[in-house]
């Protein structure tokens, strides 16, 4: 900044030294014709327009030198606000480059939490599972020596094994007797519907029975199979 206005002084310097030096030729030329003493004083026109010339071209070089000086200065003026506006750029620029590296550390530590979160989720995961398949391995392992272990009033056995069979205990017994012994059972059957079908008539055969404190004979109807 001082350099530009220490060019600009020196031009207009130089200007009003071209300017002094015009104006102390003309007062020269002029104290030359008043000395003059001959009747007719020589015609210096040609000689001052040539002069004027040399004066002139003087005078608008020395002004394009001041205004070079000034455009100059200005130029000076303007590439130190770009160099500034530029100094401040790179700067907002590192700024916010080392805001972007602040935030890819958070948020690589954060991904890197939740990933440590989630592996943690896995392996409380994978833990459950394995005490789930432990627990099945032993229960299906001691389930039967406990429940025989108990009384057996309580019917551990024939309970664990309706809910396996997710039957009620009458059922699943039946699916059970059917799976086991298919003819037994079908026999089972067939002699629970006579039952069924004579229940009157048995009951008056067993009163019979006991008053004659004997075996009874009694009349039944068997159905046709199929019907």
């Amino acid at each position: 900044m001082e350099e530009g206005e220490d060019e600009r002084d020196a031009a207009t310097q130089a200007f009003e030294g071209v300017r002094g030096e015009l104006a102390l030729l003309r007062r020269a030329i002029e104290g030359i014709a008043a000395r003059d003493d001959r009747p007719e004083p020589p015609d210096y026109s040609e000689t001052l327009a040539q002069i004027t010339k040399l004066a002139t071209g003087t005078y608008q070089r020395a002004e394009i030198l001041r205004k070079a000086g000034e455009e100059e200065a200005v130029a000076r003026q303007v590439a130190a606000r770009i160099s500034g506006a530029v100094a401040e750029d790179r700067q907002t620029v590192k700024t916010a480059a080392g805001e972007l590296r602040d935030a890819t550390r958070t948020l690589q530590g954060v991904t890197a939490s939740v990933r440590r979160a989630e592996d943690q989720k896995r392996w409380v995961m994978l833990a459950a599972i394995g005490g789930i398949v432990a627990g099945m391995v032993l229960w299906a392992v001691f389930a039967g020596v406990v429940a025989r272990a108990v009384p057996a009033s309580w019917q551990w056995p024939e309970r664990m094994a309706a809910r396996t069979l997710a039957m009620p205990m009458w059922e699943g017994g039946q699916h059970m007797m059917r799976i086991a012994a298919p003819e037994a059972f079908a026999n089972i059957a067939a002699g629970d519907r006579i039952v069924t079908a004579n229940r009157d008539a048995l009951a008056k055969c067993r009163k019979q029975a006991a008053r004659m404190h004997k075996a009874a004979l009694c009349t039944v109807s068997v159905q046709a199979e199929g019907t």
